[in-house]
């Protein structure tokens, strides 16, 4: 429900609530919050077409499921006691809009979140309700950059490559992801 509630609240900043018709937003808000997989909205004389979570999973354009690394369908990265992922469905999934590819499913380390709040992204204080502050042992979808940035400076967390999203792959070689790949893989 965050994700949708999230994607919601994108499609709010980035559209202008004030271009949707009454009937039109509450017909968004109903089908993002209420599982509907597709829901078309008309804004002026554009339609737009939102994608909702379905058995957590955000179908593609093409209505695939997303990929990992390795070619198999994306598995969860982590969904307690928070929801990880750009859509906080648990999965490191992207699309468009996500900017920072969020795709790389790691477990992060002390030396990591030093090494990532010493460069402005402090990912260990929480901020309620939405992001519990990470500590070491959690697993969490990282940006592709700041994780190969880690792994090129010798402090990258171990990858779950199952859970990492395919679209890693345009900024980080598969070698360097399996060099880090968690123990249990």
């Amino acid at each position: 429900m965050v994700g949708r509630l999230s994607l919601f609240l994108v499609a709010n900043r980035l559209l202008n609530v004030s271009a949707f018709s009454p009937g039109s937003l509450a017909r968004l808000q109903s089908h993002l919050l209420f599982q509907s997989t597709q829901t078309t909205v008309r804004v002026g004389s554009r339609r737009l077409r939102f994608f909702s979570m379905m058995n957590g999973h955000a179908p593609q354009a093409n209505g695939n499921v997303p990929r990992n690394v390795l070619g198999g369908p994306l598995q969860p990265c982590c969904v307690e006691p928070y929801k990880t992922g750009w859509y906080r469905d648990g999965f490191c999934n992207t699309d468009a809009m996500d900017f920072g590819v969020h795709t790389v499913c790691a477990v992060v380390t002390d030396e990591f979140l030093n090494f990532t709040r010493a460069r402005g992204n402090d990912l260990s204080t929480p901020h309620p309700p939405s992001f519990p502050g990470l500590k070491a042992g959690d697993k969490w979808c990282l940006c592709a950059g700041r994780w190969k940035e880690a792994a090129e400076a010798g402090c990258a967390p171990f990858v779950l490559l199952e859970a990492t999203h395919i679209k890693t792959l345009e900024t980080v070689p598969l070698d360097m992801l399996q060099r880090f790949a968690a123990p249990s893989q």
